[in-house]
């Protein structure tokens, strides 16, 4: 699988300078264990995406509502491309719930092509299961302000111990803590997600070791707050986990909304399976956005 990383990243067609778009749109509500998504198809006609236009439609007031918006357009290195934009309307390059809804929106198994490179997801059970490629570690792809260790970090906020670092397509750092219950996640991942030592933020998981094929796990993620799952968090942490001695693949990760199954070994890309859940679908006027 040709993942694109380390490369400039072509555009799909539907991200060049195009036509204004269509007054009406048609959208799906999708979710992936409570990450919900509008799911855009703008495969036929193209819908040009601005931060601002993006975070008035995941606005949960006065749009339509959701954790992360998601554009399917068309692709000449893959079935379909994806772009992804967070409730604040900022682009980001991978979204491990929104890949597995992919399949489902279209209908059958596909390759995506996604700044974080090319992935291919596969309908499984009531969801799918997605290569999400090699994780990387050095500071520099996390990316990381400097030069350090990634599997144990010389830093740390608070009374939390020194975390590890895995960028999946975006870039996460974890804590593996004794009690998960007694950590302030929505406080320390504010805190941490905009610290000078993330240059592009990042997203933050607090983890507890259940036993060597379990890890129970909340995310404070980039751009979105907490969130009732993250694929890429669950995929970071399982990741970061084996690295360190804690786990051993397959690894079944219990989030607030629900288990994602993580596996992963050493050289090899992560293989993630889960639900994917169609809600609804409507049409929107996307220049009213």
């Amino acid at each position: 699988m040709d993942l694109g990383r380390g490369g400039r990243f072509a555009p799909w067609t539907f991200g060049q300078p195009a036509p204004k778009c269509a007054a009406m749109g048609t959208f799906s509500k999708m979710h992936g264990l409570g990450n919900d998504f509008v799911v855009i198809d703008a495969r036929a006609a193209p819908v040009p995406m601005t931060e601002a236009r993006a975070r008035a439609i995941a606005d949960r007031h006065t749009g339509i509502g959701c954790d992360q918006l998601i554009v399917i357009g068309p692709s000449e290195r893959a079935d379909v491309g994806m772009r992804i934009f967070n409730a604040d309307g900022s682009e980001v390059a991978a979204c491990g719930n929104a890949t597995r809804c992919v399949p489902l929106f279209v209908g059958h198994g596909v390759t995506i092509e996604t700044q974080a490179g090319l992935l291919d997801a596969q309908l499984s059970g009531d969801g799918a299961s997605v290569d999400m490629g090699a994780p990387r570690f050095d500071w520099d792809a996390i990316p990381l302000a400097y030069a350090m260790d990634t599997l144990s970090m010389p830093a740390s906020w608070e009374d939390l111990p020194p975390p590890a670092a895995v960028n999946v397509g975006n870039p996460h750092v974890i804590f593996f803590v004794d009690n998960l219950d007694a950590v302030d996640s929505a406080r320390l991942g504010a805190l941490i997600e905009t610290d000078p030592l993330f240059p592009e933020r990042v997203n933050v998981n607090f983890a507890q070791i259940i036993d060597p094929h379990h890890i129970r796990l909340i995310v404070w993620e980039r751009g979105a707050g907490l969130t009732r799952a993250c694929g890429t968090g669950a995929c970071a942490t399982a990741v970061a986990a084996v690295r360190r001695g804690l786990a051993q693949g397959p690894v079944t990760v219990s989030l607030p909304g629900g288990d994602l199954v993580i596996d992963w070994a050493p050289g090899g890309t992560i293989h993630m399976t889960g639900p994917a859940t169609f809600v609804f679908s409507g049409e929107a006027d996307w220049e009213s956005f």
